[in-house]
């Protein structure tokens, strides 16, 4: 595995202190950071794209939408986009690239959700998962807003890179426990300490299919070919196409 800008490096610690996860306090920074990086630019978006497939006119609920670059692709694709976050200062990000007609809220994803069942065709959820120690009620959340067959298109950290880092770091890797992890992220002039739970695979799958979904798609894509030409360094060690870094999911409504 190599290391990459945007991978959380860190101790557990139990993290359930508001201090944590702060996006308000780096919103700025980790939008510009994000707008060209390896990870998100040249690797996560693209395949969450590719897995999203054609999308026009679908209904779709970006939730956990952040700075609002996978709202912007796929409202340029044809789709029919509401956005939401827990960061207002996320939100600010995305009201800036997408205008003042678009539809971005304020909401938590381990609550309820402000929509009435059935009013989405799909549901992306990247790289926010893991930031929730139980999926349980967001999940079933996410199941309900979804029309019959619709599907819920994830993204989480590969529950393998918790353990390597664990190993790395000269620690006994817990790969089968549901554990926090924490770290400190540096975005522009701002810091702030995020928190992240790890969990194994059999406990993803498990999850998905008590809420209701069945799993069609589990993906380990590959970085978009230009990657190489834009960060010969980072990608220097790595040999084809792909490196460990996240999982995508993609989940149908039964």
């Amino acid at each position: 595995m190599t290391r990459m800008s945007a991978m959380p490096e860190g101790h557990i610690e139990a993290a359930s202190s508001s201090r944590f996860n702060d996006y308000d306090r780096i919103a700025e920074g980790y939008t510009a950071e994000n707008e060209t990086s390896l990870m998100h630019a040249y690797y996560a978006r693209p395949a969450m794209l590719e897995l999203a497939g054609d999308v026009t006119g679908r209904r779709i609920l970006d939730a956990g939408c952040g700075a609002g670059p996978l709202f912007s692709a796929l409202r340029d694709r044809g789709a029919l986009v509401t956005g939401v976050d827990a960061s207002a200062g996320m939100l600010e990000m995305a009201r800036l690239r997408l205008g003042a007609d678009a539809d971005l809220r304020v909401v938590d994803l381990a609550g309820p959700l402000p929509f009435p069942d059935d009013a989405f065709d799909d549901v992306i959820a990247s790289l926010v998962l893991h930031y929730l120690e139980d999926w349980g009620p967001t999940l079933a959340e996410l199941r309900r807003v979804l029309r019959p067959g619709g599907r819920l298109l994830i993204s989480v950290y590969h529950p393998l890179v918790g353990a390597l880092l664990q190993h790395m770091a000269g620690e006994k890797p817990t790969y089968f426990e549901i554990r926090n992890r924490t770290q400190e992220w540096a975005m522009g002039e701002q810091t702030a300490q995020m928190s992240f739970w790890d969990r194994p695979l059999h406990a993803m799958t498990e999850a998905f299919t008590a809420a209701g979904f069945r799993i069609s798609v589990i993906s380990e894509p590959p970085f978009v070919p230009e990657a190489r030409e834009v960060f010969p360094e980072e990608l220097r060690e790595i040999n084809g196409t792909r490196f460990l870094s996240f999982l995508f999911f993609v989940l149908e409504a039964g």
